[in-house]
């Protein structure tokens, strides 16, 4: 996709980032990309987010933060807190009633590692109403939850993952194929 700031809008109390099947930018879909980079950062506390998500094979909305360090370190150095990441699908992995939650740090040779969990709803889909995607944050652990149900638990007392520990920037955004989630189908809207 191509992030244009014209997908994104507010009305009637409530931020839409839609994303559109229109050539643009030398891609084939357009969405869009909001940051708090070089405007606010935060270092530990609860991060509430009420959302209904998109759906469809090849949609990736994502509530995440990236470590304010990302200019001088580089990904995944910097570090990486996803509060929430659906992968959208009819089922497994790809699923629109399944949310991700997941850190990511580099090890000592530089490699991506990552730990994690997941929710699926018992029914419908994340489009179906608002849900409220939470971390809760401090110097020992990160605590996901959906709905305030805590459904995974990160220690990130040790130093392997100090940057963990840092200050981070919030990124939401909705991506459109990718290689996790791949390109949307005849049957995503």
């Amino acid at each position: 996709q191509y992030y244009r700031k014209e997908n994104t809008s507010v009305g009637h109390g409530v931020l839409t980032i839609e994303a559109k099947r229109e050539s643009f930018g030398g891609r084939n879909y357009t969405s869009s990309r909001l940051t708090t980079q070089f405007k606010q950062s935060f270092q530990y506390g609860r991060v509430d987010i009420r959302a209904a998500l998109p759906y469809g094979k090849g949609i990736w909305p994502a509530l995440w933060m990236l470590g304010n360090s990302i200019s001088s370190v580089g990904w995944p150095k910097c570090g990486e807190i996803d509060v929430m990441e659906m992968i959208g699908g009819s089922s497994g992995e790809f699923s629109d009633s399944k949310i991700h939650g997941t850190a990511h740090w580099a090890g000592q040779n530089g490699q991506r590692l990552f730990a994690g969990g997941f929710k699926e709803l018992d029914q419908g889909k994340f489009a179906d109403e608002f849900h409220v995607f939470s971390i809760v944050w401090d110097a020992e652990k990160i605590r996901w939850y959906l709905d305030d149900v805590q459904y995974y638990v990160m220690d990130i007392t040790s130093d392997e993952v100090s940057e963990l520990r840092d200050r981070f920037f919030f990124i939401f955004n909705v991506a459109v194929g990718g290689n996790w989630p791949g390109p949307p189908n005849a049957n995503t809207t």
